[in-house]
């Protein structure tokens, strides 16, 4: 049994737990219970604060964890990254008041930074050269500069709506984050097969993930043509129509670029146009 541990709440848990559903394998949530196995696979799920779930897999209470990278970085613990997951993006960045004149870094010196993320943040001012005070603050970070605690802030940012309330703007973006997916470095073979098999499923889901199925019929002599637009995973397959000088030709494309090229293949005589979802894609 591979022990996973995952955010109990939160747009990481929701995402999380949409990839696990999306791979078949079944989970309950975790509003009640910290521990709960799946019923369908080898794992059980342990629900912790995102910022538990780093020393939770280094010290082994868990075997693996979904995690964002900015925690995995600041609490700076002994596990591997295995995986970048691709979702949960954000980024660490400062901010300051509107108002002020920003010339860059050297603003910084010798101000008050309000953070819950101390350790990436000092790094970030060692590294530049500048010396400010750094405030560890647990919660509404931003409010820090409207209140008199601080002269910035350092925190997360993923759309900048919570700055623009509050007044603030980004100045640096420090470093980007995403969801990680970490082990204990003492993983046992037995837990590395179930955790390979774990990401095999993660993978298919994700790699089908913006991507349709395209099927449509085309004059052969426009074949070479519809191929460079429609490259598909290696290349499209075509098979002859029993009407003469016509085949079918199917490929997998990128959903957010199929308007873009529809009337492309319209154009170059395409016909009976079929657009089909996919659910998983094994490369």
């Amino acid at each position: 049994m591979l022990r996973i541990a995952v955010q109990a709440k939160g747009r990481l848990y929701e995402e999380t737990m949409l990839m696990f559903s999306e791979s078949s394998i079944k989970v309950e949530s975790g509003r009640r219970t910290l521990l709960i196995p799946a019923k369908n696979f080898p794992v059980e799920v342990l629900y912790l604060r995102d910022d538990d779930i780093p020393q939770a897999v280094a010290s082994g209470i868990a075997d693996v964890g979904v995690v964002g990278e900015n925690e995995y970085e600041e609490k700076n613990e002994n596990a591997d990254i295995i995986k970048r997951l691709d979702f949960s993006k954000c980024r660490l960045s400062l901010a300051i008041p509107k108002s002020v004149d920003y010339k860059g870094v050297t603003w910084f010196d010798g101000k008050k930074i309000a953070t819950s993320y101390p350790h990436i943040l000092n790094k970030f001012l060692k590294k530049n050269n500048i010396t400010s005070e750094v405030h560890v603050i647990t919660g509404s970070v931003e409010i820090a500069p409207g209140i008199g605690l601080a002269d910035a802030i350092f925190d997360i940012v993923s759309s900048g709506s919570t700055l623009v309330s509050n007044n603030l703007k980004e100045v640096e973006v420090v470093m980007k984050s995403e969801a990680l997916m970490i082990a204990n470095k003492g993983l046992s073979a037995e837990k590395k097969v179930i955790l390979d098999e774990l990401l095999f499923r993660f993978d298919s889901y994700k790699n089908a993930e913006g991507k349709k199925y395209i099927i449509l019929n085309i004059p052969n002599d426009k074949i070479d043509a519809v191929c460079e637009l429609l490259p598909g995973m290696k290349a499209p397959t075509v098979t002859p129509l029993v009407e003469e000088g016509w085949s079918s030709l199917q490929s997998v494309i990128e959903e957010k670029t199929f308007w873009d090229i529809i009337n492309k293949l319209k154009a170059l005589g395409a016909e009976g146009i079929l657009v089909v979802p996919i659910e998983k894609m094994i490369v």
